[in-house]
């Protein structure tokens, strides 16, 4: 594996690292330039402002959310990784036209997200999260 591949990866782990954390500092700083493009609803979330507000509501109900990585994987301009996504809801949980208050049930989903990068760059252009956004629900007996 050569140099620019290794440090995409260690940008990939600490990013995923410190988002368990919840270093917003730090996550931000893994970016060239902050943005998720959420696969299922299709929510592109761009910018700091906008990056720092996705952490503020997911955190709100899921205030331990984490990662449990499965694989990683580097080609070309992209790392993939597969992972767990757990968490516990202890916060109210905006849905639309409800909010559910905390059940205290937790959920264990698994996921896969990529990690864009510029020609060259080790910094994320860009977090694409893949996964069925009726898991979590299922899991916390919402749906």
């Amino acid at each position: 594996m050569n140099d620019l591949a290794e440090r995409r990866l260690k940008t990939v782990l600490d990013h995923m690292a410190l988002e368990c954390v919840c270093d917003w500092d730090a996550v931000i700083a893994t970016f060239e330039h902050p943005r998720y493009e959420m696969y299922g609803p299709g929510t592109v979330i761009d910018g700091e402002t906008a990056v720092r507000g996705y952490f503020a509501a997911s955190r709100t109900p899921f205030p331990d959310q984490a990662n449990e990585i499965i694989d990683i994987a580097h080609g070309g301009n992209t790392v993939l990784v597969e992972f767990w996504l757990t968490g516990t809801h202890l916060g109210p949980l905006k849905l639309p036209g409800r909010v559910v208050e905390p059940t205290g049930k937790s959920f264990r989903v698994r996921m896969t997200a990529t990690f864009e990068f510029p020609d060259g760059g080790d910094r994320i252009i860009c977090e694409r999260p893949y996964f069925d956004q009726g898991a979590v629900l299922r899991e916390l007996e919402l749906a």
